[in-house]
């Protein structure tokens, strides 16, 4: 066995792995937030922020875990990275960290318990649009040395970052059917079809935009016949749409749309990483160009290994205590 072909492919799968278990599980709690404006009192933006209250806060280990598994596994993607996209990615950490002060600060303030709900909705937009906008960076090619701090700033860039919000939100009205009843439940409804509509459209141009924006994404997709490989990604994003579509007004089942909008993002985010591969920093590093030496990844990996088993344990075991519905009036926090 070659490990110096394997080992970045692991790694890569360890990361890509991370990346969508955040995306997932933050993804509803950020979704949340961006409906909380929506609510139409303290009680119900309460009920809303109480069904994230006891898991929300193990959430950013998945996003350290790419993080540090980047910088470890491959420098070179990370130093290239980072400085390209500095000011988005601080600006969507000093977001996560403004929403996570909000959300523990709404629960003690008294006469400034409206401010701070509204800094966790804000909070929550902003992370949001500035996960969208990295990701839209990124996936477009990152702008090359010497072309500013603001060469990241690009119309498809903008237009990923809405669609991520609108992603998120939907991820978030979903969860509040699965977890909530009543008035709670019915507003999650009202919001969640319109939401299904506007991630639809957004796919959309997102998938017949990318490939004329990038020569790389053109070819792996309509080269050598690899188009029918790969079409049974978009076919069952789009079964995925007509079924969330149907299921988001019906009553009882309410765990369904939150699994089929969790389909949904399983569905996009494998069309990105197969639009991606094997590039980590499109089009200039591939996994193998961006590796650590065999013997530090390796080493790295044992760790991993043994620790993996232990968060994705903790984390099912989170959700499994604080399963059902929470009901008006209930709360953890």
């Amino acid at each position: 066995m070659d490990m110096a072909y394997w080992l970045p492919v692991a790694w890569f799968a360890v990361i890509a792995f991370g990346v969508f278990m955040y995306v997932v599980l933050d993804g509803f709690v950020l979704g949340l937030g961006i409906l909380v404006p929506f609510a139409r009192d303290d009680a119900q933006r309460d009920l809303m922020m109480n069904t994230a209250a006891p898991i929300w806060d193990g959430n950013e280990t998945w996003l350290v875990l790419g993080g540090a598994g980047l910088l470890a596994a491959f420098p070179a993607a990370y130093a290239t990275i980072l400085p390209a996209l500095y000011l988005p990615v601080l600006m969507m950490l000093v977001a996560l960290v403004f929403r996570g002060v909000a959300f523990e600060f709404r629960f003690k303030a008294q006469r400034t318990r409206w401010l701070w709900g509204w800094a966790f909705a804000a909070g929550s937009l902003c992370a949001a649009f500035w996960q969208g906008v990295i990701l839209g960076a990124l996936v477009q090619g990152l702008p090359g040395v010497g072309e500013g701090a603001w060469a990241w700033l690009r119309p498809f860039a903008m237009m990923t970052g809405c669609a991520l919000v609108a992603g998120y939100a939907l991820l978030g009205a979903t969860w509040l059917i699965l977890k909530t009843t009543d008035d709670v439940q019915r507003l999650a409804r009202r919001c969640a079809r319109p939401l299904v509509v506007v991630v639809a459209g957004f796919m959309a141009l997102v998938s017949a935009g990318l490939p004329f924006l990038s020569a790389r994404v053109m070819e792996r997709w309509f080269t050598g016949g690899a188009f029918w490989q790969l079409a049974p990604v978009p076919m069952l994003a789009l079964v995925a749409v007509w079924l969330l579509w149907r299921v988001t007004v019906r009553e009882g089942r309410d765990a369904r749309p939150f699994l089929l909008a969790l389909l949904l993002f399983a569905l996009a985010y494998a069309g990105l990483l197969l639009g991606l591969w094997p590039f980590l920093v499109p089009p200039v590093l591939t996994i193998w160009d961006a590796a650590a030496p065999p013997s530090s990844q390796g080493f790295m990996l044992v760790g991993v290994v043994c620790l993996l088993p232990l968060i994705l344990g903790y984390t099912a075991w989170s959700y499994y205590v604080f399963r059902g519905k929470l009901q008006p009036g209930q709360g953890y926090h």
